[in-house]
């Protein structure tokens, strides 16, 4: 073994100055990106064997592939940033450049009343105690989305592309928040949406064999019976007293939705459906976990009217009966997913149940939970929509499914809670109430951190207009004496009413932006020593 650096204990003045540094290489990383006029970031690929970098304008993703700064000091300040820059993308998806941006202007302005004498254990008091005043102030300007065309233009606003805003606003005035949407690359160079009616599963048929019809990948079944359970069936015949069941009931097609199923089993649908009256088809029962499963099961149950038999409590395929089977108007399946259309459950339970997962929707902080449940409230909505991503290049799909991936995240969590002024206006809106703080107070550290908070607010709106290529001296001094709905349009280069004109952001990144940019900040500002630990590295010896 040999150790490459040794371990070490840093202390002040050097503490402040590498964070500092660390910070500001990670937030200028990123800043180029924000704005709807901005730049793209290129790096350069570990792998060798690719030529061309990796052009990059998400700031999440800039953020993940600086792994490690050279000087050990600055990298702790930079991976403060990386950190909060991921749960800002793992919270909503959007507002990664914003939160770097403001994380920025908090600790560099923070750490010069510092350096002048002001108490950091305090200031990060304040700050965090002044953090509820802007919340209340952007909720106090938040809107709720209303109809198609203001659907396209939170659309555009977040994504800057016309074609792809078009889109999603056509498709969210559809879907709705929580609707079922798909997002893959596309084969030519535009954009193309498809909408599916009814609920689909990216499961399908146990068996291409199981499709009738030559030359075809579909299986289509009309006014369909369905049979539910997690059972995972080896021996063909465990299946008879099902089929039996089915057929004394004069049901002419059949639907199983099973775990696992053997190459026997298989056999026997096949042949059934050869010689016998009922048509059968298996089908593979979705989740990749024993509580997706369930989730899966009570989903479907509820859809159709169906009963599950569980293994988990003794059910066996013997103890069948018809009120065991759900109804459906249509079901179409193919080898890798299938589609419910018309289920034929109780409605009211089916509303008492979506009603159940929206408010565990709401409750629920944890980012997998939340996205789970989402899937699960968009299929039973019924109805779903597939955005196709295409370009003249694999990078260029890329970037473009990427965006759009980011897009509809934050599209969501527009409809969901509303929008505020876009551009950084809203945050410029919340610099009155500070001030007048400021100015009602005689505690010198909250004074600071008011007017700290009040210069940071600026940032991101001057970040647009300098990418854009403006002046954002000149540009504030414009604004200063225009009313509180306009703001310095960069594309159109002009001033504009941003509610007006549909240049809006989403409450919630925004709000979860300043939140997270407060809040890390006031912590770093607070650090006074850096403890290394050591590494080590193992050199192999030759054998």
């Amino acid at each position: 073994m040999k150790h490459t650096q040794r371990p070490g204990v840093v202390f002040q003045p050097r503490v402040h100055k590498a964070l500092q540094r660390g910070i500001n290489k990670m937030a200028d990383a990123v800043r180029p990106t924000l704005g709807p006029v901005s730049g793209m970031v290129a790096i350069d690929h570990l792998n060798k064997t690719k030529a061309l970098p990796e052009i990059i304008d998400n700031g999440a993703t800039i953020a993940r592939r600086i792994i490690e700064l050279a000087d050990r000091d600055e990298d702790m300040g930079a991976m403060l940033v990386r950190s909060m820059i991921a749960r800002q993308y793992d919270d909503v998806g959007d507002g990664t450049a914003t939160a770097a941006v403001l994380f920025q202007a908090i600790y560099n302005t923070g750490l010069r009343y510092i350096a002048a004498g002001g108490n950091a254990a305090r200031l990060r008091y304040y700050l965090e105690q002044a953090l509820p005043l802007i919340l209340r102030e952007i909720d106090c300007m938040t809107v709720p989305m209303e109809g198609q065309t203001q659907l396209t233009r939170i659309a555009q606003s977040l994504c800057h592309d016309p074609k792809m805003a078009e889109l999603f606003g056509e498709i969210f005035e559809i879907i709705g928040e929580h609707g079922q949407l798909d997002i893959r690359k596309g084969q030519g160079r535009g954009l193309k949406r498809e909408y599916v009616e009814g609920v689909y599963y990216n499961t399908g048929l146990f068996s291409h064999e199981m499709i009738e019809e030559a030359n075809s990948s579909r299986l289509e079944y009309q006014n369909t019976a369905i049979f539910l359970c997690d059972f995972e069936i080896e021996e063909p015949r465990a299946f008879f007293p099902v089929f039996k069941t089915a057929v004394d009931a004069g049901i002419p097609n059949l639907i199983i939705i099973m775990r696992r199923l053997s190459e026997s089993g298989m056999s026997v649908f096949i042949a059934n459906n050869r010689i016998g009256k009922l048509k059968t088809a298996a089908i593979k029962l979705p989740g990749l976990n024993p509580e997706d499963r369930m989730a899966a099961l009570e989903d479907l149950s509820i859809l159709t009217g169906a009963t599950p038999l569980l293994k988990v409590v003794g059910d066996m395929p013997e103890n069948v009966t018809v009120k065991h089977f759900g109804q459906a108007r249509r079901v179409w399946a193919e080898r890798q997913a299938f589609g419910i259309i018309g289920g034929r459950g109780n409605p009211r339970k089916l509303r008492e149940h979506l009603s159940t997962l929206e408010a565990r929707f709401r409750r629920t902080e944890d980012r997998e939970q939340r996205q789970h449940l989402q899937e699960r409230i968009g299929k039973l909505m019924g109805g779903s929509a597939t955005l196709w991503v295409g370009g003249s290049t694999e990078p260029e799909i890329e970037v473009r499914k990427s965006l759009a991936d980011r897009t509809a995240q934050a599209m969501r969590a527009a409809v969901r809670d509303g929008v505020v002024p876009g551009g950084g206006l809203a945050y410029m809106k919340c610099r009155a109430v500070l001030e007048q703080c400021a100015r009602s107070t005689t505690d010198q550290d909250e004074q600071f951190a008011y007017r700290i908070l009040s210069e940071a607010l600026s940032a991101p709106a001057c970040t647009i207009f300098s990418n854009a290529g403006f002046n954002p001296s000149e540009i504030m001094a414009m604004l200063s004496s225009e009313n509180e709905k306009i703001g310095f349009d960069v594309v159109q280069q002009r001033t504009s009413n941003f509610v007006d004109d549909g240049i809006l952001d989403s409450a919630i990144v925004q709000k979860t932006a300043i939140r997270n940019a407060v809040s890390t900040a006031a912590i770093a500002l607070t650090i006074d020593t850096l403890v290394h630990q050591r590494k080590v590295e193992i050199i192999r010896k030759p054998v």
